[in-house]
This record gives structure tokens, C-alpha cells and sequence, in this order.
């Protein structure tokens, strides 16, 4: 039930009815001036805590926009630039969002709190002022009334009749206060119903327009969260694939960590104890050290590895002679000599170990450097880019294609390795390898056909895409915008040998029809970069840092399958001459200390006895009077009678053994179209013209090996034509 009507014409009667009826009326006014007041309390409190929660989230879109990724490497992938720039849209994002905030909330003082304050005071206030009047003209009517009627009769009759009077004008006055507030009191009881609401439903409409602000920022968001969404899939699965080689690198490290020391520019370093003469006697100073064999320098660096900090300044030497230091003339172990030309006296140093003092004393004694060759942990010398290899794997991709170009996880989920291993064996037995119409039997699974093709792309002796081009490779995917990466991968992609070439457009084209298929089979193009990436493109030398360079690896098989037509169908726009990758190469080489894949390693050492030059030469000579003598069948006997003296246990032969069992090739003559200068004492310095005997394939990829002069050395492949 609502409140009764306040009838004007019950403000004569003034009955107990009418001031039953006053009361609720005035007890709703004070009921909604004490809800009013609160709320008006409570409303500054919510701006109040809404300009707080604008300034918190100010400052946090401020620490977002201040953090910066640092990505371990030299250049980032697309993936990394979008993730690390995703920190600054939020902040963006936010920011905009607080200042539709800051409107509101400025907004709302005016819309909500000024009109709720000025409804209490200027109607439930006059309101309130209207009952004052209202009880004091009350209070007077009631007196005088009284006082009227105690009066006598016996007095005058004008005394009588100006008492009347005065009583009918204080009843009027008292009429008209009467009407007058209850004239107000049904106002502002009428009026509190929109000056009260519509305050609020203003505020609610400043709410709902923040809101919707904040809902079209979404909407524009969308596109790069979609996009950002995809990146961290995609760097997801590329740490999954990293963590494994850089954990299965660990695993190596711990088991033999020599075998697997990155190839320095030093002939030798590591942390040796200098022995120094002080006031009150000697003392043993670590320090990290580092020996160039080539101009015989001595760098120590005295360096705690405790505190992590430098304990003095780094001082330089020549080496003059280095002397082992026998046990009994030093309490110390493991120790050794230094003469220095520019430093008087003897430097006496402390190795780490018995092995470690041998390594060196090697280095220093005029001894050839140990540098250590990252063997390939693949099977080595049973898969061939030849009939049979083509042959197995367009088999392979014969049977997914046909069969399983559906199956989710293709390439991704592994055989059983004891299956993939009989696959194989099978697959590469000359007995049925020949049979090219021989299709995949239906009792091996998907799984292990496709393990079995990745698994002899890993056993080739190196890898599809070649040890030479594996860092032009990684720079092109390291360019900044898509069609330089394009373009350079194209042209990179025609400077692969023709064999290496025909796999490699074989293996997209079957990748591209992969990925077409991805909603079934759920392979994306990215996802077979993250499978391929490492396959087709693994380093020569195995290292963290390597290893970090995968996601490029897998960005450089992205676009490959994105744009294989235009790769493998199309010659590319600006071909490198010879002369161009010479004029880069010796550019790379004046700049900065050349990487693995920009130089061969050195798997050998340089003979110095006349005894095994001789040796060398007399193999040698033999071989070419085999070959010359002999046609291509009396070639393989030949090489086939050469084995015994090739497995011999001297390590100055290693470097005569062919690379490949079937692929001897006769030693012959050629000309240098270019001049050189050899980095490393494996390799030959030469001019313009100079002619090479003997020159045959060496075990580096993209070098050859030749005499000049009674040296034999290394020759880069593409300085050179055959006469």
C-alpha cells in the first residue's frame, strides 16, 4: 500500500485523521533523506575507490610498457617480435580504458552527487522548513484559540468582536501555512520520484558507456590477440622442440665434455693458478688464460669465479718455451714453466689436472692444435642422396599420402625406434630397393613410415640443406620483412647441389600437401617447420647457442612450404656469381672471426716428417695410377683394395679417406679462379691462376683438397676449376 492522498480540504478540519496521514508523510521525507545522504556517502566513497583502482591500473599498464624481452640470440623470429611487443598493446589498451575511467569518474560527481545534494537541500530541506513554519503557526492558533475562549462574556461587545477578529485571522494564517506545506510535502514527495532516480539512472548510463568503450577496445584488439594467441602456440612448440636438444646437449656435455667444447678462435684456454712473489712470500693467483698458438700469445685474465669479478688487470705475453715442471721440485701438482720473450724470469702456472697440464703443454711445445670436430650423431656412410635414397623416400611419402594425410600429429607422433629401424633396413636393402614399383606394405604404420623418412634424412652425411649454407639459411630468416626472406632463400635454395635440390623440392611439395590438410591432420605449416627445422637444418657444431637458432631453422622450412612453387619452379631474380660469394665471403671473414659453418673444421693434423709426407705421396701416387689405369669397375676394386691402408691407425691417412664408401673420385688438376689467404693452417694461401695437383673432394663439405707446392691443404670449392 502507498501513502493516503493529503486532502487540502482536511487543512481546515485539521482532524486526528489528517495528522495520521501528515505524519507518514513526513516520516517517508525523513526515510528518504537519510537514504539520500547515504548514498550520496556511499557514492564518493565508489568514485573515490574507482579513481584508485585508475591510478593501480595506470601504474601497472606503466610497468608493462617499461618491461623489455630480451630474446637469447641475434635477431628474433616474428613470433618473438609480436610476443615482446604484446607487453606495450596492453599497456595501450589499459591506458585507453583509464581514460574513458577518468571521464566517468569525473562524470559522476556532476551527474550523480550534485543533483542528489541539491534535490535533499532544496526540496526535502524546504520541505523540512515548511514543517517548522507549519508546528510554530500550530503552536500559535492552538494558544490564541485557547486564550479566546477562556475570555468572559462579560466583557465588552468590540472587546468581544476585535477577539473574534483577531482569532479568524490567526485561523486563516494557519490555513494557508497548513495548505502550503502539505502543497510541498506531496511535491516533493511527487518529485523524488524522477529528481532522485534520474541522477542515478545517469550515472548507470556513464557506467554502461565506459563499458561499451571498453568493449569496442576489444573488438579492435581482437585481430592482434588472435595473432599473439598463434605466436605463443608457435613459440610453445618450438621451446618443446628446444628444450630437448638443449637438454639432450646437456646429457653430452655431462657424458664426455671435451668431445663437445665449442671450436674457440684460441689454440688452448682454461683457467690455470699463476704462481706470484709477494712480500711475505708466494702465492697462487687463479687466472683465465688463453694461448694464439699463430702469433704465440699468452693472455691472462686474473678472475674470481666466486665473486664473479676481476681481481687485477689482464697482462699479455709472448711465449718463448714452455717446461714441464717435475713433481718433486714443487709441492704443487700438475705444474709447468713459462718463458716469455717480453717478460723476464719464469712464470710458473698450475693446471686443473694431470690431462689438462698434457693439453697445454701440446699447445705451447709447437705441437698442431686440438680442435675438436662435431661428429654427426647420425649413422654415417648408409644413406645416400642417390637412386635408392630418391627411391625410398618417395615411398614414404607415396604411402602418408595415400594413407595417412589425415592422421593427426603426421610427422609429430614417433614410431617405435626397434620398427623404424626394420623399416629401414628393409627399405634400404639393395634387394628390394631396386624394385621401385614395390609400394610400402600396409602392416607398417603411418607413424613409422614417417619416422623412417625423417630418420634417413638424418642419417644422410650431412644435412639436406649443407653445412656451407646453414648460417646464410639462418641470416635470411633473420631479415626484417617476408619477401627478403623469400628472395634470399630462393636464391640460397638454387645454390644447393642438384641432388640436394630435387630431395629438397621432393620433400615440400609433400610437406605443402601435408599442411593443406592441417584442419584433419591439425599440421600446420608451423608445426612441420618446428618437426623439419632441425632435420633438414642442424649445425655443424652442436651448442646452446645453435640450438637457439632452431626457430629460425624452422621459420626458413615455413617459408619453403608456404612458397615452394615459386622456390623450386622459378629461377631466382639475382643469381650470386662465384665472384660475389668470394667478394662476401672474404668480407665476412675481415670483419669478424669466421663461424663454423663459414670454414671447415680441422680433422687433422698437418704433417711435418718428411717420413709421412713421403708416406702421403706414394698413397697418393698410387691411386692415381689406379684410376688412371682403370676403367669405372676396376675403380671400385681399386678403392676396395685401398681399405687396409685407409683404416690404418696413423692419423695423417684419415685425411685420404673418401667421405662416401661408393664415391672415389680420380685426382686431378685445377686452377684457382680467384687469390686466398688461409685462417687456418689447414687451409692453402693462393693467387689468381695458380694451379693444384692431386685436387679431390675433401671431408668438409664445400672444400677440396689439393697439393701446392709438396703442401696439401684445403681449397674452397667454389675458387677453383677443374682443367
Amino acid at each position: 500500500m502507498g501513502l493516503p492522498a493529503l486532502e487540502f480540504s482536511d487543512c481546515c478540519l485539521d482532524s486526528p485523521h489528517f495528522r495520521e496521514t501528515l505524519k507518514s508523510h513526513e516520516a517517508e521525507l525523513d526515510k528518504t533523506n537519510k537514504f539520500i545522504k547515504e548514498l550520496i556517502k556511499d557514492g564518493k566513497s565508489l568514485i573515490s575507490a574507482l579513481k584508485n583502482l585508475s591510478s593501480a591500473k595506470r601504474k601497472f599498464a606503466d610497468s608493462l610498457n617499461e618491461f623489455k624481452f630480451q630474446c637469447i640470440g641475434d635477431a628474433e623470429t616474428d613470433d618473438e617480435m609480436c610476443i615482446a611487443r604484446s607487453l606495450q598493446e596492453f599497456a595501450t589498451v589499459l591506458r585507453n580504458l583509464e581514460d574513458e575511467r577518468i571521464r566517468m569518474i569525473e562524470n559522476a560527481s556532476e551527474v550523480l552527487i550534485t543533483p542528489l545534494e541539491k534535490f535533499r537541500k532544496e526540496q526535502i530541506g524546504a520541505a523540512k522548513e515548511a514543517k517548522k513554519k507549519y508546528d510554530k503557526e500550530t503552536e500559535k492558533y492552538c494558544g490564541i484559540l485557547e486564550k479566546h475562549l477562556n475570555l468572559s462574556s462579560k466583557k465588552k461587545e468590540s472587546q468581544l468582536q476585535e477577539a473574534d477578529s483577531q482569532v479568524d485571522l490567526v485561523r486563516q494564517h494557519f490555513y494557508e501555512v497548513s495548505l502550503e506545506y502539505v502543497f510541498k510535502v506531496q511535491e516533493v514527495q511527487e518529485r523524488k520520484m524522477f529528481e532522485f532516480v534520474e541522477p542515478l539512472l545517469a550515472f548507470l548510463q556513464g557506467l554502461f558507456t565506459f563499458y561499451h568503450h571498453g568493449y569496442e577496445l576489444a573488438k579492435d584488439f581482437n585481430d592482434f590477440k588472435t595473432q599473439l594467441t598463434i605466436s605463443i602456440q608457435n613459440t610453445r612448440n618450438r621451446f618443446e622442440g628446444t628444450r630437448s636438444e638443449v637438454e639432450s646437449l646437456m646429457k653430452k656435455m655431462k657424458e664426455n665434455p671435451l668431445e663437445h667444447k665449442t671450436i674457440s678462435p684460441y689454440t688452448m684456454e682454461g683457467y690455470l693458478y699463476v704462481q706470484e712473489k709477494r712480500h711475505f712470500g708466494t702465492s697462487w693467483v687463479k687466472h683465465y688464460c688463453t694461448y694464439q698458438r699463430d702469433s704465440k700469445q699468452i693472455t691472462m685474465v686474473p678472475f674470481d669465479q666466486k665473486s664473479g669479478g676481476k681481481g687485477g688487470e689482464d697482462e699479455s705475453v709472448t711465449l718463448k718455451s714452455c717446461t714441464r715442471r717435475k713433481t718433486d721440485s714443487i709441492e704443487k701438482r700438475f705444474c709447468f714453466d713459462v718463458e716469455a720473450v717480453d717478460r723476464p724470469g719464469v712464470i710458473t702456472m698450475q693446471a686443473l689436472s694431470e690431462e689438462d697440464r698434457r693439453l697445454w703443454m701440446e699447445a705451447m711445445d709447437g705441437r698442431e692444435p686440438v680442435y675438436n670436430s662435431n661428429k654427426d650423431s647420425q649413422s654415417e656412410g648408409t644413406a645416400q642422396l642417390d637412386s635408392i635414397g630418391f627411391s625410398i623416400i618417395r615411398k614414404c611419402i607415396h604411402a602418408v599420402e595415400t594413407r595417412g594425410i589425415n592422421e593427426q600429429g603426421l610427422y609429430r607422433i614417433v614410431g617405435v625406434n626397434s620398427r623404424v629401424q626394420k623399416l629401414l633396413s628393409v627399405l634400404m636393402d639393395p634387394k628390394t630397393a631396386s624394385e621401385t614399383e614395390m609400394d610400402i606394405c600396409a602392416e607398417w604404420e603411418i607413424k613409422t613410415i614417417t619416422s623412417a623418412l625423417k630418420t634417413y634424412l638424418r642419417m644422410l652425411p650431412g644435412p639436406l640443406m649443407m653445412y656451407q649454407f646453414q648460417r646464410s639459411f639462418i641470416k635470411a630468416a633473420k631479415l626484417e620483412n617476408q619477401e627478403s626472406r623469400v628472395s634470399e632463400i630462393h636464391s640460397l635454395v638454387h645454390r644447393l647441389p642438384e641432388k640436394n635440390r630435387q630431395m629438397l623440392q621432393l620433400l615440400m611439395n609433400h610437406l605443402a600437401n601435408v599442411a593443406n590438410n592441417h584442419k584433419q591432420n591439425l599440421m600446420t605449416v608451423a608445426n612441420l617447420g618446428v618437426v623439419f627445422g632441425p632435420t633438414l637444418l642442424r649445425p655443424q657444431e652442436e651448442t646452446v647457442a645453435a640450438i637457439m637458432d632452431i626457430k629460425f631453422q624452422n621459420i626458413v622450412i615455413e617459408i619453403l612450404i608456404e612458397n615452394h612453387e615459386k622456390i623450386f619452379n622459378t629461377v631466382p631474380d639475382t643469381p650470386l656469381t662465384n665472384a660475389q660469394l668470394h667478394l662476401s665471403r672474404k668480407k665476412s671473414s675481415d670483419s669478424k672471426p669466421p663461424s663454423c659453418s663459414e670454414r671447415p673444421l680441422t680433422l687433422f693434423h698437418t704433417v711435418q716428417s718428411t717420413e709421412k709426407q713421403e708416406q702421403r705421396n706414394s698413397l697418393i701416387n698410387s691411386s692415381l695410377e689406379s684410376v688412371v689405369s682403370s676403367n669405372a669397375n676396376s675403380i671400385l676394386n681399386s678403392s676396395s683394395s685401398l681399405q687396409p691402408n685407409m683404416n690404418s691407425s696413423d692419423p695423417d691417412l684419415d685425411v685420404l679417406k673418401p667421405t662416401r664408401p661408393n664415391s672415389l673420385t680420380p685426382f686431378r688438376k685445377a686452377k684457382a679462379l680467384y687469390a686466398c689467404k688461409a685462417e687456418h693452417d689447414s687451409e692453402l694461401s693462393f693467387t689468381a691462376g695458380t694451379v693444384f695437383d692431386n685436387v679431390h673432394p675433401s671431408q668438409e663439405p664445400g672444400w677440396l683438397e689439393g697439393t701446392l707446392n709438396g703442401k696439401t691443404g684445403l681449397i674452397p670449392e667454389n675458387y677453383v676449376e677443374f682443367l
